[in-house]
């Protein structure tokens, strides 16, 4: 949009960062045709073309210094989210940068990678804006997308403590291999994380196999007996042996790591799915509809205003677990005719149990 002066073809054009780019064509957009135009004057929206290193929410000016950039409206917290990935390995990378793009032509586009699940996972402002993307990514750049719900990051704890030995012991000829370590697993608050400790005396597991054991223990809890990362828990490393000539770090991780296999089963292993703060905003005359969903999508409620400063609003507080959340904002806009939003933080890490929790697991290619 020309907010002031008058843009000619040709010209050359600053941005507020100093670089510069030069204006090759200006047109005028009426549905899908394309009216060149030699100039544009202040009020004029227009399209211009080729403009590099220009984007989205830039300012730009015929004079050379002292622009001030225009402050550019934050775009709303994304509501709707889709994992994508190519059909074809092969353009995976080539979708990354596509991706990439459309995300810096479009700033209320969100993208990141997901570590967990090796997933990209881009988020909107709804199905249809997805969808948009998505058939622009087909289309323009030819490359075949498959797209579903992004995972959820469900974790794993224990309810219980267990004491465990976890001995390796391998003879093939030549030097074995042989690790024993005894350990003491309990359960930990939420949030706590990982702990590790021992209380190893005389000896018995020198100090150069302490770490070994360590790290059996850290990377056993990659994935739990339920098929997901563990937290919330702390071992001990209490009591072992080991042998002068066939003892190594290998042996030491492996009888780690069989302890841990054996202990974590008699520690009542729980499922654990994140739940979300969700902040709802609704017309006023449509709050007693957005109460009634929140409980069927195992949300609680925990109350509800004003909107200060908007009359005839409300804000509806609220917990849900996310694996109900990814299609919220459907359901929120057929009760008030396309108007309310939200915006969801996580809170709290709850138990899962029950149908929900086989399904979970199921889905992972687990079984409980």
């Amino acid at each position: 949009r020309v907010l002031s002066g008058q843009l000619a073809d040709a010209a050359e054009l600053f941005l507020s960062n100093g670089d510069t780019t030069k204006v090759s064509g200006i047109y005028r957009m009426l549905g899908k045709d394309q009216i060149k135009q030699t100039s544009a004057k202040a009020g004029d929206t227009v399209a211009l073309g080729k403009l590099d290193n220009v984007k989205t929410g830039q300012t730009l000016s015929s004079a050379k210094g002292g622009i001030r950039p225009l402050v550019t409206l934050e775009p709303p917290q994304p509501v709707f989210a889709f994992a994508l990935r190519p059909k074809e390995r092969k353009d995976e990378v080539k979708m990354s940068a596509a991706i990439q793009r459309l995300a810096e032509e479009d700033p209320s586009l969100s993208l990141r990678h997901n570590q967990d699940s090796a997933e990209t996972v881009l988020s909107g402002h709804g199905e249809m804006h997805l969808r948009v993307v998505r058939e622009r990514l087909e289309g323009k750049n030819q490359i075949p997308i498959e797209g579903h719900a992004p995972v959820v990051p469900y974790r794993e704890t224990i309810r219980k403590s267990a004491q465990q030995r976890g001995r390796h012991k391998k003879q093939s000829g030549g030097h074995g291999q042989f690790g024993d370590v005894v350990i003491e697993i309990k359960p930990l608050p939420r949030g706590s994380g990982f702990q590790f400790t021992d209380t190893i005396t005389g000896g018995v597991v020198p100090k150069t196999y302490i770490q070994s054991v360590e790290t059996g223990i850290r990377d056993y809890l990659k994935t739990g007996p339920l098929g997901f990362p563990v937290v919330d828990v702390a071992v001990n490393l209490s009591d072992g042996s080991y042998h002068a000539v066939d003892s190594s770090d290998m042996a030491f991780q492996m009888a780690a790591k069989l302890a841990m296999k054996e202990g974590m089963a008699a520690c009542s292993p729980v499922l654990l799915e994140p739940v979300m703060k969700v902040e709802i905003v609704t017309p006023s005359d449509a709050t007693s509809k957005i109460i009634a969903l929140i409980p069927q999508r195992r949300g609680q409620i925990l109350g509800y205003d004003a909107r200060p400063d908007w009359p005839g609003w409300d804000v509806v507080e609220a917990t849900m677990p996310q694996a109900e959340i990814g299609d919220l904002i459907i359901e929120l806009r057929s009760a008030t005719a396309g108007v309310a939003s939200y915006k969801a933080t996580f809170d709290h890490m709850a138990e899962l149990t029950g149908r929900l929790a086989d399904e979970a697991m199921n889905a992972n290619g687990k079984a409980a």
